[in-house]
């Protein structure tokens, strides 16, 4: 008697891509906690913490880093359970298959990349990579979860909502991408090196921090522009309500993401404000991520509809 696959539902697989998506943010924000408690030191070998011991003392620097690692493994582990439930769901979409392979990819990666800033005693430019890598997987989890919620494919419904607009939406990737790594240099030049008082003191990037900061500011500064000309330019236009919110949703994250910025080197980097900032790169990411996608209506998934949407136009 053959064996019946078992099979997950769309509206099923939409739950394990939100959990992926939402694990990637988290890692960053542990991540970030690491670094700004001087903790980035408190495990000095990989993958073990100190001298073949699977964990440290327990002081706060040793069991942060630890808690991070745990995480990261708790990491792996999601996003491979989603890789296999994309390969279960019926009916089965090669570009979430694909997407959620990329995740594993990364979060692999990325692991490997932190024992590399582990054993270079925390390389400034190195900590920017996982940075950067951290955040670019941030997209594709968030690139995952909006799809899995939509229908995909040749020849199925896939209207722009404004071919002006989606050209003008693809710019805000270049100018997040210089936003975004700027930021990291004002990190990696800044008194947070992720060490703390009695470890080995890590390297700081040879720039300047209020030079790096200008160039931030500068970045910030045309970022926030270019939402504002499209946030004026769309409520001109009679554009679908999804790309107004994204706009909208966008100039919020990025107005309140300066603010901090501005608060915090007036503030000579508090801590908090620190955390708050990184908190504020990942929302802009997101951001930005889901206003490209939005650009384009598609219609939902069964099962994954909001049951306050009932113009297809809105989707």
């Amino acid at each position: 008697m053959a064996k019946t696959r078992r099979t997950l539902s769309a509206p099923v697989f939409r739950w394990f891509a939100l959990a992926d998506f939402t694990a990637m943010i988290v890692i960053i924000l542990t991540g970030a906690a690491v670094r700004l408690t001087g903790s980035g030191l408190g495990c000095p070998d990989w993958p073990t913490c100190f001298q073949h011991r699977i964990s440290g003392s327990w002081s706060l620097h040793p069991l942060v880093e630890y808690a991070n690692r745990m995480v990261t493994g708790s990491l792996i582990i999601v996003t491979v359970i989603t890789f296999v439930a994309a390969l279960l769901r019926s009916p089965k979409r090669k570009d979430l298959v694909a997407l959620s392979g990329a995740l594993i990819g990364g979060v692999f990666l990325d692991a490997i990349l932190g024992a590399i800033v582990v054993y270079t005693k925390l390389n400034p430019w190195l900590v920017s990579l996982h940075m950067m890598l951290s955040l670019f997987m941030v997209v594709v989890g968030a690139t995952l979860y909006h799809r899995s919620k939509y229908i995909y494919g040749k020849g199925l419904r896939a209207d722009v909502r404004d071919p002006f607009f989606k050209k003008i939406a693809r710019s805000t990737w270049f100018l997040l991408a210089i936003l975004l790594y700027t930021g990291t240099l004002v990190t990696g030049s800044g008194p947070h090196a992720g060490s703390a008082t009695g470890q080995l003191v890590a390297k700081r990037l040879p720039i300047a921090f209020s030079s790096a900061a200008w160039v931030h500011s500068v970045a910030a500064t045309l970022f926030i522009g270019v939402v504002v000309g499209l946030l004026v330019a769309i409520w001109k236009t009679p554009v679908p309500e999804p790309v107004k919110f994204g706009v909208r949703r966008l100039m919020i994250i990025a107005i309140i993401q300066a603010a901090i910025g501005v608060i915090q080197f007036l503030t000579h980097v508090p801590v908090l404000l620190v955390g708050l900032h990184v908190a504020g790169a990942t929302s802009l990411t997101i951001g930005v991520t889901q206003f490209n996608l939005r650009q384009t209506a598609r219609d939902r998934e069964p099962g994954t509809r909001r049951e306050k949407i009932s113009n297809p136009a809105s989707n």
